[in-house]
């Protein structure tokens, strides 16, 4: 994910693969050296307290923002399902606990909802984003796509909750989604255009 130019370095303070390959690919056209916590700060972690997604993006942007001395994106997202009262929420990538997987944690969604008709299987992903710099947070983004959940997984695509994501707008599952088609409607790839015209001003200021 790193290179060894010049140019100004930009920390994605995330451990999930397929978060750091999405935002990424994203933001590869950008002039920053994009790296990652597994080359920066190896050993350090932060554990989720907040109650909402921003809270959660917000105290990990701040904390590993001070920590490396770099421009600090950090996000947290998930699913919020309506007839589960806004779950899995900020307990998405645990929410089979004790032993989560994505797997496991599509699966209890699919389980609670067995009985829930279509008409009230209305759910959206949430994506909120926070970029610091060491002195400070620079920017808070939000972005969500609203969807439907699926009686059965389908797709091999994408990761979490994907497979079971119906986005009726498509007719597609997201896990049925290239990468390009998904980054156009999902609710990281929306954070993410906000996110590109904040990181340019940045450059422009610079």
């Amino acid at each position: 994910m790193s290179s060894a130019s010049n140019r100004a370095k930009l920390l994605v303070a995330t451990t999930n693969a397929g978060k750091a390959r999405e935002i990424g690919r994203v933001l590869g056209g950008l002039p920053f050296d994009v790296v990652s916590l597994a080359e920066v700060l190896p050993k350090a972690s932060y554990r989720e307290r907040g109650r909402t997604f921003l809270e959660n993006a917000h105290g990990k942007s701040r904390r590993y923002a001070q920590l490396s001395g770099l421009l600090t994106l950090a996000e947290d997202s998930g699913l919020e399902v309506e007839a589960l009262g806004g779950a899995p929420g900020v307990h998405s990538a645990r929410f089979a606990r004790p032993d989560p997987s994505d797997e496991r944690n599509l699966g209890k969604v699919l389980r609670l909802l067995r009985d829930v008709p279509r008409p009230k299987r209305r759910a959206r992903f949430v994506c909120a984003m926070v970029l610091s710099g060491p002195d400070g947070v620079v920017a808070e983004i939000v972005g969500e796509v609203r969807g439907v959940i699926a009686e059965s997984p389908k797709g091999s695509n994408g990761f979490g909750y994907d497979p079971i994501f119906y986005y009726p707008r498509l007719g597609k599952h997201f896990a049925e989604l290239t990468a390009e088609a998904k980054n156009a409607v999902s609710h990281r790839g929306r954070a993410l255009k906000k996110l590109i015209k904040v990181l340019r001003g940045l450059e422009v200021r610079g």
